[in-house]
């Protein structure tokens, strides 16, 4: 079904039709397939990157699209409802661009931008550790400063694109405590940087998810970006837009698994009827529709802030916690109505159902999702 949008504008407009266009065209007669053979969509991110689809919200001096962040936003929506591991990927690369983009010096924006931008580097983004998740200021890769730049030892974990990626927004200890983090575009490939082998996932297995092991690697002093111990800040504030997005590719998976179920209800019949007009069932297409115009909506007004130059790091969370909970339950509704055949590989909601499940889990668990808007709530009630 196609989603009925309220768009600031006609190119925005048109900017959804394309990407519907290419969606149906590149992502959806291919994902069943290297999904289930867990096989990399070579060339993939390329066609996206020249129909300009993975630069959207970054100023179009740099070589991006001048987007509003609710239209970008929808555009992921759009790919997550084909393929949900390109749809994060590509949060993922938007996120990897932020640091660069945003605190990046006049010279390093020229450097790299336009390229990030336009799809020709492709980019990850590396924070985690095997024990610094949810907790970003434990990390303790480093990257010790020497004549040549600086030399980076440690390993990293959960990288999204990881052996794949062209760059990496690489946070890594330059100093003591929550100021001694700081930011490096990483370059994909480096003496002394190794990856391990991608992980055996649930889901979202086309895109690998590794490890990657520094081992002495040299970066020039160029590749700092923003100041030594400004690290964990651009880290922080970039999360806040990278919760949208993944609370965006977790809307349009559960527009996926709601479409499914809905089309399947019209066909299937029993006892004489169609299963859609047994209102058991009817109730629980309603609750499913409910959920993903809820998450639709959260994460919009997050993202309408941001456009105004608002505060919204509370609202992202809620949509981060809203959207991805309710791509859970739908996913997991959408199985219940296909019956047996949804707990088979032939139908697509058995895949819907385990893709959802790390959206809970990444870009800070909903826990932690939780726990930031208790914070906000606490702190107003201090001022």
């Amino acid at each position: 079904m196609t989603v009925d949008r309220l768009l600031p504008t006609r190119d925005a407009e048109d900017l959804l039709d394309l990407t519907r266009t290419v969606a149906d065209r590149e992502l959806a007669p291919i994902a069943a397939r290297h999904e289930r053979d867990e096989t990399y969509p070579e060339g993939l991110f390329g066609i996206l990157g020249e129909v300009g689809l993975l630069g959207l919200p970054y100023a179009e001096e740099d070589g991006g699209s001048g987007q509003p962040y609710e239209v970008y936003l929808q555009v992921l929506e759009e790919l997550a409802a084909r393929w949900a591991a390109v749809a994060v990927a590509t949060s993922v690369h938007t996120l990897a661009c932020f640091p660069v983009a945003t605190y990046g010096t006049p010279e390093q924006r020229e450097r790299w931008l336009p390229r990030m931008l336009e799809g020709r580097l492709i980019g990850g983004y590396s924070l985690s550790e095997p024990h610094a998740g949810s907790d970003a200021a434990a990390i303790v890769c480093k990257a010790r400063p020497v004549a040549d730049g600086y030399r980076i030892n440690g390993t990293k974990a959960w990288i999204t694109h990881g052996g794949k990626a062209d760059f990496y927004a690489l946070f890594a200890r330059t100093g003591e405590g929550s100021r001694g983090i700081s930011c490096f575009l990483a370059p994909g490939a480096a003496e002394g940087l190794e990856f391990g082998r991608p992980e055996e996932k649930m889901g979202l297995n086309a895109v690998p998810t590794t490890s990657a092991f520094w081992d002495g690697a040299i970066l020039d002093r160029g590749r700092l970006i923003g100041a030594e111990g400004q690290g964990l800040a651009i880290a922080l504030s970039a999360l806040d837009s990278g919760r949208l997005g993944i609370a965006a590719c977790a809307t349009g998976l559960a527009q996926a698994a709601l479409d499914a179920a809905v089309d399947y209800a019209n066909e299937r019949t029993t006892f004489g009827r169609r299963i859609v007009d047994h209102q058991g069932l009817g109730f629980l297409l309603a609750d499913m529709a409910a959920a993903v115009d809820s998450a639709r909506a959260t994460y919009l007004d997050a993202a309408r802030r941001r456009d105004l130059g608002r505060p919204y790091s509370r609202q992202a969370s809620v949509a981060k916690l809203v959207a991805t909970d309710a791509a859970m339950k739908v996913t997991t509704d959408a199985v219940q109505v296909f019956g047996g055949c949804g707990y088979t590989r032939e139908f697509p909601v058995e895949r819907y159902m385990r893709e959802a499940k790390i959206m809970q889990i990444f870009e800070g668990t909903n826990q932690i999702q939780r726990i930031v808007i208790a914070r906000q709530f606490a702190r107003a009630a201090k001022e």
